[in-house]
């Protein structure tokens, strides 16, 4: 019997690298035969390739993956990778079509890769239900003119890609072209990662209720602070729990924390 193949179309390099890896320790004989950047390229290697299976990032620029999905049909088994909230991940659980939730967790892609072992050994044809496929892409349409508000971030540490879970940050610092990303590992322990990604792009995607900004150049998580002092000239410090750190608030943010 032929080793089962796989596409994974994702426009984040990082992330088609880390579900790849991911998919290597799970399911050791699947092969990797192609990877897509968008969804048209993504149709394009699997006419060409043929995979048993596609894994399609939902939101790609250009075509997304569920209008992919759309155009590769029932010749093929679909998994799509989502950062969706929680509302619309509930039409895919409550349809015939498979999901993994972004950052990929290990105990939920082994699920899906023993469904995809148990589909392609009893021969069953790939699902594909057109009236949902339709349905998640007008949700998609009306969801992209709203920004999302990010629930994790991607940081390279080393040769590894790291998620960052937004609760976990205790704030961020503008440097230069990078951000400063200070946050908690899951023992609690206090760690830093620089990002690619300006200051201001992400403050306009974090939770206004958790995160505020205090200097033009740090957004804190309120959750992580342990008290502000006032200073001198209408200025405060913030200090953190945990950190030895003091982060200082500006004049401009200073009514944030009138009450003082």
């Amino acid at each position: 019997m032929s080793r089962p193949t796989a596409l994974i179309a994702d426009d984040e390099p990082l992330l088609r690298e880390e579900l790849a890896r991911q998919l290597a320790a799970a399911w050791p004989e699947l092969e990797i035969v192609a990877f897509a950047r968008n969804g048209r390229e993504a149709v394009r290697q699997f006419e060409a390739l043929a995979p048993d299976i596609c894994f399609l990032d939902v939101h790609m620029p250009g075509m997304t993956g569920i209008d992919a999905a759309r155009q590769i049909g029932r010749r093929a088994h679909l998994v799509f990778v989502t950062a969706f909230d929680h509302y619309a991940v509930q039409a895919f659980a409550h349809g015939v079509l498979d999901y993994l939730i972004k950052p990929v967790e290990s105990p939920r892609l082994a699920e899906t890769v023993g469904r995809l072992k148990e589909r392609l050994e009893a021969a069953q044809p790939a699902s594909n239900t057109e009236a949902l496929l339709q349905q998640l892409s007008a949700r998609l349409a009306q969801m992209q003119g709203a920004p999302e508000q990010l629930r994790w971030i991607r940081a390279q540490v080393g040769q590894a890609l790291r998620l960052i879970p937004v609760e976990q940050i205790d704030y961020l610092r503008s440097d230069a072209k990078y951000t400063l990303v200070a946050f908690r590992g899951d023992a609690g322990e206090p760690l830093e990662a620089l990002v690619r990604v300006a200051l201001k792009e992400l403050a306009t995607q974090l939770d206004p209720a958790q995160f505020a900004q205090v200097h033009r150049s740090i957004v804190v998580n309120l959750r992580a602070i342990s008290r502000v002092e006032r200073g001198e000239n209408e200025t405060a410090e913030i200090h953190l729990k945990g950190r030895n750190e003091v982060l200082p608030v500006s004049r401009s943010y200073l009514h944030l924390f009138r009450q003082m």
